[in-house]
């Protein structure tokens, strides 16, 4: 009996796996969709949490909101969402990239997606650098 011509080659199989793999990743929900955001009046505890833990994620409450959601006429919530680049030499600071998005923002007489991507050094105990 050739139990060789009954295996599948091992090209197969992975080819057999990597399709399994790509299907349940597909049906995860995406990161998006799970983030846990923190409600924030201001943006710097979520500076101050991002250069602590690597990232952090809230949508923005308040008069600051609200102003923005009246100057364009978006019902939508501002979602903020920081994440460190890279450290910086002095202890507990980072770099960090910060995106604003909201949706449905009405600009020029069209509704648009709008987002913000900025980048700044700050400190974990919530000062910037070299202001300690």
């Amino acid at each position: 009996m050739n139990f060789m011509a009954d295996t599948p080659s091992i090209p197969t199989r992975r080819s057999a796996l990597a399709a399994v793999v790509l299907g349940a990743l597909i049906a995860i929900p995406s990161q998006a969709q799970t983030t846990q955001r923190i409600p924030v009046t201001a943006i710097k505890p979520l500076l101050a949490l991002a250069a602590e833990r690597g990232a952090a994620h809230g949508v923005l409450t308040g008069p600051g909101a609200d102003y923005m959601r009246r100057r364009f006429d978006a019902t939508a919530p501002i979602e903020i969402d920081v994440s460190t680049l890279h450290a910086l030499p002095q202890p507990g600071c980072a770099r960090l990239e910060v995106t604003t998005r909201q949706r449905d923002v009405l600009e020029h007489g069209k509704r648009v997606d709008q987002e913000l991507r900025w980048q700044v050094s700050f400190c974990r105990d919530g000062s910037f650098p070299g202001k300690r």
